[in-house]
């Protein structure tokens, strides 16, 4: 998606204006997760991707311990869903590890701990209306920073999408474009450096900013937290001005 949709000086405020209508869900439940299924098979038939799903729609890593999986839903209906990793040198199951393993250890053998996004699928009917849907779909990448105090957020892409993380996330490319043989095309691995970037980004991008309460209901599992809620409202309007939401950098 290009900015160009929307006038520069614009474009944030609509964007938070957007998220008066949207609500983020924890996809946890058995129904959740055929509901995650279904928006994948038709966004990656849509966009002729089926066969680059070797394991299936769902597999093991979407209950791994430090999986979450996120519905994006627009007046109620979901548009969006993604999948995003804590990755850990400790813990280092990954969507990312399965392609670029070296480049994976590489980074967590000098100790970063990386929020890797994995299964972004978007409803086909909807994202040419709704333009925006790739912010508000990675928007809990940079929550999941902030909250975890990663050091990293991956962008693992098709290299003709690599222009946009570049811009918007200000990634670095770790590895360049080239054959990733468990999906049979090529691939590219990014990494947003939100240590450096993060007050830059969140400045630029304020509807990514969330409060600490909003960071909890995503991603806690603490046994003494309440239960998870159905539903997350995105915070970023409700952040004073001049606040980021968290500690930075993130």
């Amino acid at each position: 998606m290009s900015e160009t949709l929307f006038a520069r000086s614009d474009f944030s405020s609509k964007l938070l204006e957007v998220l008066d209508h949207v609500e983020y869900r924890r996809m946890e439940s058995s129904e959740d997760m055929v509901e995650v299924e279904r928006l994948r098979y038709k966004a990656y038939k849509a966009h002729d991707v089926l066969a680059l799903a070797p394991k299936g729609l769902l597999d093991a890593t979407d209950f791994d311990s430090h999986a979450h999986v996120f519905g994006l839903y627009y007046y109620g209906e979901l548009v969006s869903t993604i999948r995003l990793h804590y990755v850990t040198p400790e813990h280092r199951v990954s969507q990312s590890a399965g392609a670029f393993p070296w480049a994976m250890d590489a980074l967590l053998d000098a100790g970063l701990t990386l929020i890797d996004p994995a299964r972004f699928a978007a409803d086909p009917d909807l994202t040419a209306d709704l333009p925006w849907i790739p912010y508000l779909t990675l928007r809990p990448s940079i929550v999941a920073a902030a909250y975890f105090r990663a050091d990293r957020v991956l962008q693992f892409c098709r290299p003709p999408h690599a222009a946009f993380y570049k811009r918007v996330f200000y990634a670095d490319t770790i590895v360049p474009g080239q054959l990733a043989k468990n999906y049979g095309i090529d691939m590219t691995l990014m990494a947003t450096n939100v240590i450096e970037v993060g007050r830059k980004l969140l400045t630029r991008y304020p509807f990514f900013i969330s409060s600490a309460s909003e960071q909890r209901m995503m991603f806690s599992r603490n046994p003494e937290d309440t239960l998870p809620p159905l539903t997350i409202i995105p915070t970023a309007r409700f952040v004073p001005e001049g606040q980021f939401g968290t500690d930075l950098p993130l």
